[in-house]
């Protein structure tokens, strides 16, 4: 049960980046933006959020700055893609280069530390929150383990990014605004006629996106990690959008997905040096390549069957 409970929380913790990114990618494909460069968003606003964090001593500074990085790259995208019409794949993959090129040279600039930044410790990085009575029910059989082993002791964002899941349902499904986001990337024109504008809601979709990444990024140096190093993001952004492929563009579909490459990311950690039977000891390369191996075997087998929203990547050109 302890194993169980072990690897489920760990599951848990390292899925929190995964489906920020994924709800990201979800808003901004839903309104007809391609975003590759969520990967570079998510390094970004780590390098920014642990660089403010580290200098102040205030996570909460930390986390706004991150989403600050995340809406300026969010901006650059924008502006190339529905300003300028630009190919949204080569905008967001040119993101992705600036952000991991930049945090090196600045985080070496100002730290001296070869990319990475100081330690975070005390008030200017995340810590786990204990929910009520957990300590109290910790004896119970069953119940115990599960409620405060494997649901308390989680940061806040952990708790935020699951509930993100339902409110992007509700919002996406439920509300006039997501009405209006779905229609802009399904059918562009007819909400042109209906007087509305493309690029309005559009830019909404890309300052949703900044937000949600850019907390996921902030958690990876404030409260995964205690500091930011060098390509930590590790190629989270380019696996979130594998999941909201695999997902086909639906949030809770979305959340099972980024569940289950966390679970791959969880049994990586647990299983290096484990002797298999028949096998052996498992290869610590050959773990932690797993998540990246079925990102691969998801693509292959779904990417062709997924239908995505019809005017995801076209710029809409307003007719006079």
């Amino acid at each position: 049960m302890e194993d169980i409970i072990s690897v489920l929380t760990t599951t848990i913790r390292v899925s929190t980046p995964l489906i920020l990114a994924c709800l990201a990618g979800l808003y901004s494909e839903r309104s007809g933006i391609v975003d590759i460069g969520l990967e570079g968003k998510l390094l970004g606003s780590a390098f920014g959020a642990a660089v403010v964090a580290s200098v102040t001593g205030n996570v909460w500074l930390g986390l706004m700055a991150g989403i600050g990085v995340s809406l300026m790259f969010s901006a650059v995208h924008g502006l190339a893609s529905i300003n300028f019409r630009g190919n949204q794949i080569i905008s967001g993959v040119a993101l992705n280069f600036l952000a991991s090129g930049l945090t090196v040279f600045l985080g070496a600039a100002w730290f001296g530390r070869g990319g990475n930044t100081p330690a975070l410790s005390g008030g200017a990085r995340f810590y786990g929150i204990e929910l009520p009575f957990a300590r109290e029910l910790a004896g119970v059989p069953v119940i115990g383990p599960i409620y405060s082993g494997l649901l308390s002791g989680h940061t806040i964002l952990t708790y935020l990014a699951f509930l993100a899941v339902p409110l992007t349902a509700w919002v996406l499904w439920r509300t006039r605004f997501g009405l209006r986001l779905r229609a802009v990337g399904e059918n562009p024109k007819a909400l042109d006629t209906a007087g509305m504008s493309v690029s309005f809601l559009r830019y909404k979709a890309l300052a949703i996106t900044a937000v949600l990444v850019g907390t996921g990024g902030a958690y990876l140096s404030t409260a995964q990690a205690a500091s930011f190093s060098r390509e930590m993001s590790s190629g989270r952004g380019y696996i979130a959008l594998a999941a909201l492929i695999f997902a086909k563009w639906r949030p809770y579909p979305a959340l099972g997905a980024c569940l289950l490459f966390g679970f791959l990311e969880a049994m990586q950690y647990r299983l290096q040096g484990v002797e298999l039977p028949l096998i052996g000891a498992v290869p610590t390369q050959a773990m932690q390549a797993l998540p990246y191996v079925l990102t691969i075997l998801l693509l292959a087998g779904f990417v062709g069957r997924a239908i995505a929203p019809k005017a995801a990547g076209q710029p809409y050109v307003k007719e006079r």
